[in-house]
């Protein structure tokens, strides 16, 4: 018998035999970059017309109702939109703000350290980073150069354990107990044979951070490095982020270092004020 031939769809297109599944990165894929695009479309249109209804917010889209109310229930569920006021109409939700208070807070730390990271890494020499909390690792977000660090890597952008650098420690020391817990209740990674792996050992570590003002970790990131951090609050007085110097433990040795960790402090403080802490 000959062998029926495959009819194409409304669109044009082939359809697929029954019982045969789509192929990865094919039209299952294209669907849901599509939705993603559609539902960044959706916020764009509430923040450009302030509140919408679905059949304003379909018509835009130029899809049908029940795909725009399958959207916004989606957004809804994450706090992205919100019901308005007048009923059927949809306005941005506080889930927005949570993500741009994210976003603006770097973008302003990003812009508030460079004087403060350009003055200390002229000082001592050595490289000056910023470094905020991603999950469970400390991300880099600025990166200063001394004159003495012309062989220093590049960290900007680079994600650290945070029991094996000074920033981690920094960061993690002034989490809420049960993050915290959390977070040290985990396998921690051996780097060098200097990294703390015990929870006992490292909280007490971190005890000492809020203590003193500071984190110092000695080879136990890498071989012959060494640095010290301070933290960085906001206004309230949480801390947001990290400001570290690092360098070759034979700059950062035992004679130099507490004398670094007291410019690293006032260099976290005066970054603070920056950020709208003390007034």
């Amino acid at each position: 018998m000959p062998r029926t031939q495959k009819q194409p769809d409304r669109g044009g297109r082939t359809a697929r035999e029954p019982g045969r599944p789509e192929r990865p990165g094919g039209r299952g894929a294209a669907g849901a970059v599509q939705s993603v695009d559609r539902a960044v479309s959706v916020l764009e249109i509430l923040a450009r017309h302030g509140e919408a209804g679905v059949t304003e917010i379909a018509a835009e889209l130029d899809v049908h109702k029940s795909t725009a109310f399958r959207l916004l229930g989606v957004l809804e569920n994450r706090g992205l939109v919100a019901q308005a006021m007048e009923r059927g109409k949809y306005c941005l939700g506080a889930g927005v703000l949570r993500l741009a208070g994210a976003a603006a807070v770097r973008l302003d730390i990003s812009q508030e350290a460079v004087p403060v990271c350009r003055e200390v890494a002229d000082e001592l020499g050595e490289t000056v980073n910023i470094a905020v909390l991603d999950d469970d690792a400390a991300v880099n977000i600025m990166q200063a150069r001394g004159t003495a660090a012309v062989t220093a890597q590049n960290w900007l952008g680079r994600r650290t354990p945070l029991h094996a650098t000074s920033s981690g420690k920094v960061l993690l020391a002034h989490l809420s107990p049960t993050l915290r817990e959390g977070l040290l209740a985990r396998p921690l990674t051996r780097f060098t044979d200097r990294t703390v792996t015990g929870a006992a050992m490292l909280r007490a570590e971190l005890e000492a951070v809020v203590r003193q003002g500071y984190g110092v970790t000695v080879e136990e990131l890498e071989p012959g490095l060494a640095a010290v951090a301070a933290p960085v609050r906001a206004h309230d007085g949480e801390v947001i982020a990290a400001i570290s110097v690092s360098g070759p433990v034979y700059r950062l040795d035992a004679d130099r270092l507490p004398k670094v960790a007291a410019r690293t402090a006032a260099a976290g403080a005066e970054l603070s004020r920056r950020m709208g802490y003390g007034f």
